[in-house]
């Protein structure tokens, strides 16, 4: 899977370049390809930028350079994701269905945002990492490559993804994890984890995942069978 991320800063990205998403880029089965806005601009400064009509503060990125950075890509069918507060908020199911793209471009904002033209004209999806305003688009797009990342077939190992928060069809949190030592401060490793009984520790884990869900988001249970 390939990410293209039109930014003003790709230098940010440079922070993908370690643990599972350079593991990711080393076995070819995935690209992250920062491409700069700048890059495209039509004057000696390297401008993007212009002050909003109707007035107002902070500046706009227009919509030239961002189209003819997209238009470099040569993708003219793959989808564009814009990444501002005021999209659908991002989660698991959506990370699942954008796993599904051979290429995925993110349009990363920043300053009081880009030309709504720009978005008229070639972005197919906007999201938001939650009710929160960031200065610009980098982090979510860092959030959206990670998250769609790792569900690449043979990033990570398949059983890794398959018990972890909202994987399974229940959608439950995760359950407790422990490893060594047995005892930490006075904490010791629930029993039932070193019995050796399969069916028993899979009822516990079961139990303790749907507990952890009411305790903490009770909101996915919500008209599920599990209220």
């Amino acid at each position: 899977m390939n990410f293209h991320i039109l930014t003003l800063f790709p230098e940010v990205f440079e922070g993908l370049n370690h643990s599972m998403i350079k593991r990711g880029v080393d076995d070819g089965k995935i690209t992250v390809n920062p491409v700069n806005i700048r890059d495209f601009a039509d004057n000696t400064r390297r401008q993007t930028d212009g002050y909003p009509y109707g007035g107002g503060a902070g500046m706009i990125i227009s919509a030239p350079p961002i189209y003819d950075a997209w238009k470099s890509l040569n993708l003219p069918h793959s989808r564009v994701v814009y990444l501002t507060p005021s999209g659908k908020v991002f989660n698991q199911t959506t990370a699942h269905e954008l796993a599904q793209e051979a290429d995925l471009v993110l349009l990363c904002g920043h300053y009081e945002g880009i030309d709504q033209r720009i978005i008229n004209q070639i972005v197919t999806d906007e999201i938001s990492l939650g009710d929160f305003v960031l200065t610009g688009g980098e982090i979510p797009a860092m959030a959206v490559i990670d998250a769609v990342a790792r569900l690449v077939p043979g990033v990570i190992k398949a059983e890794s993804l398959e018990h972890e928060s909202f994987a399974n069809s229940d959608g439950l949190l995760e359950y407790p994890q422990y490893t060594r030592p047995f005892d930490f401060m006075g904490q010791t490793v629930p029993e039932v984890l070193l019995s050796g009984h399969h069916g028993e520790v899979k009822k516990w884990r079961r139990q303790q995942a749907l507990e952890a869900t009411k305790r903490k988001r009770p909101d996915l249970l919500r008209g599920s069978i599990h209220e």
